[in-house]
């Protein structure tokens, strides 16, 4: 029994997203998890103390704004990702969100590790698992190199190996050169690309493929499915053709 997997655009925290994260910690509940908010800011594990204070700070007030208990990890490094105070507090909590920053840092930290293999035990058991940006991104079998063009992907954490996402999607293309943009685009055959919007997300709630879109903007099938646009309620089949 998979929990709900929500890939995210951007938004994780604030106001406007409160209603989906209270959604996930309900769909957690009802597996008999705890009414837990788990951080997992390891994706901006090389930022300034500062930045991470900020982050932290954010998450503790959507959690207590959506009447959960937060539970910070400060899993900043591989290390960090083998402490067993860290692998129990996400045991059985209701929702565990993987916040955004840099994809392919938050990948090498989290891959093989006993916190990675954490997640996805409670996940199957019925816990709801959220990825916003960097944290949608790295849940592909592979991560694509858009700020180094020339340097291969690098291995993500393959919990949807035929999903790739681009996160930001109505604001990224503004951000980066055209090169990195073809890189992104450039997805396997055998892949599905989607564009996820800021401030929406694609939710997945039964176990099977059919995602439903949530949030103020679009989802944009990109490649590996017919070509469309997807507005807040909508729903679409991402298994591969």
């Amino acid at each position: 029994m998979n929990g709900s997997l929500a890939l995210v655009g951007s938004g994780e925290y604030l106001p406007a997203m409160a209603s989906l994260e209270r959604s996930l910690i309900d769909d957690g509940l009802s597996h008999g998890k705890q009414p837990r908010y788990i951080q997992i800011p390891t994706a901006a594990g090389r930022e300034s103390d500062g930045r991470l204070d900020f982050w932290r700070e954010l998450g503790q007030a959507q959690a207590q704004r959506i009447g959960v208990q937060s539970v910070h990890l400060p899993i900043y490094s591989r290390d960090d990702a083998f402490k067993q105070e860290h692998v129990d507090a996400i045991h059985d909590s209701a929702l565990m969100y993987i916040s955004g920053g840099d994809p392919h840092y938050l990948a090498r930290t989290l891959i093989g590790t006993p916190v990675w293999s954490a997640i996805v035990n409670n996940w199957t058991s019925g816990a709801s698992l959220a990825g916003c940006s960097a944290g949608a991104m790295v849940l592909s079998s592979h991560i694509p190199n858009f700020r180094f063009t020339k340097s291969p992907p690098t291995l993500g954490l393959n919990l949807l190996p035929d999903i790739r996402v681009i996160p930001h999607f109505n604001k990224f293309f503004k951000w980066i050169p055209d090169s990195a943009a073809k890189v992104l685009m450039h997805a396997p055959n055998d892949a599905i690309l989607i564009g996820i919007d800021e401030m929406t997300a694609i939710v997945n709630r039964s176990g099977t493929q059919r995602w439903v879109v949530a949030g103020e903007a679009t989802v944009h099938v990109l490649k590996g499915l017919p070509k469309q646009v997807l507005h807040d309620a909508q729903e679409i089949d991402l298994s591969l053709s």
